[in-house]
């Protein structure tokens, strides 16, 4: 405003200031101004109302319901302006960016694809609308989208994918030498691994009882409790493997060790492996108090178990669950009378002590050996479960393993009673499904042993809300090669993973290692790890007192799901 007030007269006294208005254009026709300024010449103007509403710029969301009733909500009262149209001045109506021409389809394809189909049915639009050329997603597909999206971050009944803890804490003073991630343990193979040579034999078998052959859903059996013990014995507290290594091999373990590590692809839970090298030779050991022998349940589904751990469902509480139903269902199905029959090696079991109360269960060690070639020959204690008369008359050596129904809705499962009979093949596809890893490991170690047959018991809850209560609904046996071409188990991959990782740890100076399956990856990691790691007094006392304790002892009549494991350790 200064340049329109003009000074009229100066004095050093005073001094007057006259205010001259500025030059306003009025428009008499309408609102905005009149003349257009130089700057804004040659430009196109949309013409607008205050009245009108700022619409959408574009919408990614794919909406196929509109607004019929406000459907021209957005449009301008002034119409739709045709200042910025593009026209091109030159004649190019011959030309064309998309090639329109109809490409004539196959005999075999014609009328599969109907884009105007009747209610909008054709494959391709199914779910949506089509509009010109375009087709929109209905609410049902976009639904359907955004939880498939989400399955991986959430779970299928909404919550989220739990962090699982690791089955050890990695130490400060811990030491990583190794990841190896499981598309390259895949890839592994080591052919021309020949069965294993028998070295010894110890403890004694009982015979299957057959008629548990004839077991079905409407002649289904009650769960027992038996009351056994069952020695879960690690490598280096095994008499027997301490007398081998003086002689043969340079590498020792057990038959679950062995499975575990040759099946780890297939794991999703956490586990580890203690591995203690002494100049050539390599011990794998599990650790003590440790949970290595309970079986896992559902590792493999969609979405595993991820209950708290005080609820009845809870990982843990199913491992437990399922371990008391496969140690009872392995002795139940036996003739275990005083005067029946049994099958004795030629030596005794080499955990038999004098301070154990009770009768140890059905077991058959056998020690054998393998040529992992290049100098590595494995030692290794396996199991058989029971022994059998085969319609040839041979006896023949058999694993037993149960599978286990905890309830069918909450694992997204089939129902056991509804077509346990009729679709058996569909129950074992979806065990195959939720329970790779595990299955895996029982065909490996049948296959370590040369059971020559592996015999699956179907045990479900009497009711799905107790877990104290089972019944069996019924067996099924296989011949271990089969089964494990029919579960797509290569052992050449699986000698490829264990030979990886002991020429892994021979290469590594004296000391003890820690082969550890990570929590949430698909990776297993090699630890350095200190000489006295896992060690202390109770453990070393304990260990004079009772070189051989049992992990298990299962009372009969214990109808808590999570009071039978127990340890029994023997008394001064």
């Amino acid at each position: 405003m200064t340049e329109n007030v003009i000074p009229i007269s100066k004095t050093p006294s005073q001094e007057k200031l006259v205010f001259v208005p500025p030059k306003l254009d009025w428009n008499e026709n309408g609102w905005g101004p009149c003349e257009l300024p130089d700057a804004y010449k040659d430009m196109p103007y949309q013409p607008f109302s205050k009245s009108d509403r700022l619409g959408k710029i574009s919408d990614w969301t794919g909406t196929a319901q509109t607004d019929k009733k406000y459907s021209n909500k957005y449009q301008s009262q002034f119409g739709s302006g045709s200042q910025y149209s593009y026209y091109h001045e030159e004649d190019e109506t011959t030309f064309h960016l998309v090639d329109t021409a109809r490409v004539q389809k196959p005999p075999h394809q014609r009328g599969r694809f109907r884009g105007g189909s009747r209610n909008a049915r054709g494959r391709g639009i199914r779910g949506g609308v089509q509009v010109g050329n375009m087709t929109t997603l209905g609410k049902s597909v976009k639904t359907r989208d955004q939880r498939r999206g989400n399955t991986r971050k959430w779970g299928m009944r909404g919550h989220p994918q739990k962090i699982r803890d690791a089955s050890v804490t990695v130490r400060p003073d811990w030491v990583a030498i190794e990841d190896m991630d499981f598309p390259r343990l895949q890839k592994l193979s080591l052919p021309g691994i020949k069965d294993g040579e028998d070295i010894s034999c110890y403890g004694t078998l009982e015979y299957y009882d057959k008629t548990y052959d004839r077991v079905n859903i409407k002649n289904e059996r009650p769960l027992q409790g038996v009351d056994r013990i069952f020695h879960k014995v690690t490598t280096t507290d095994d008499p027997i493997i301490r007398k081998l290594s003086k002689t043969r091999g340079n590498v020792y373990a057990t038959d679950s060790i062995l499975a575990t590590i040759m099946c780890c692809t297939r794991s999703n839970y956490s586990w580890d492996v203690v591995i203690e090298k002494i100049g050539d030779k390599l011990f794998m050991d599990k650790r003590d108090n440790t949970e290595f022998d309970l079986l896992t349940v559902n590792e493999t589904a969609v979405e595993p178990p991820q209950d708290d751990g005080s609820t009845l469902n809870s990982p843990r509480n199913l491992a437990i669950e399922a371990t008391f139903i496969n140690h009872n269902f392995s002795q139940q199905v036996l003739k275990s009378g005083p005067t029946e029959q049994k099958y004795k090696f030629e030596n005794p079991n080499p955990f038999l002590s004098d301070e154990e109360e009770g009768e140890v269960a059905s077991v058959g060690y056998r020690y054998r050996s393998w040529n992992l070639n290049n100098g590595i020959e494995l030692i290794a204690r396996c199991e058989h479960d029971a022994v059998m008369i085969a319609p040839t008359g041979d006896t023949q050596f058999i694993t037993i393993k149960a599978l286990n129904e905890w309830d069918s809705k909450l694992a997204n499962g089939v129902d056991w009673r509804q077509k346990l009979d009729t679709q058996r093949g569909a129950v074992l596809a979806n065990e195959l499904r939720n329970n790779a890893c595990k299955l895996a490991k029982w065909t490996v170690q049948a296959l370590l042993a040369g059971s020559d047959q592996i015999k699956f018991g179907y045990v479900s809850r009497a009711h799905v809300r107790d877990s104290s209560k089972h019944v069996i609904l019924g067996t099924q046996q296989f011949k271990p090669h089969e089964f494990a071409t029919q579960i797509n188990l290569s052992m050449d991959n699986a000698w490829g993973i264990l030979r990886c990782i002991i020429d892994i740890c021979m290469k590594q100076k004296d000391g003890k290692y820690l082969i550890m399956k990570d929590p949430n990856k698909p990776v297993i990691r090699l630890y350095d790890i200190p000489d006295n790691t896992f060690d202390s007094d109770e453990s070393d006392e304990s260990s004079e007192e009772t070189p051989f304790k049992p992990l298990y002892n299962y009372q009969a009549g214990n109808n808590n799901a999570s009071a039978p494991v127990k340890e029994q350790a023997s008394k001064k």
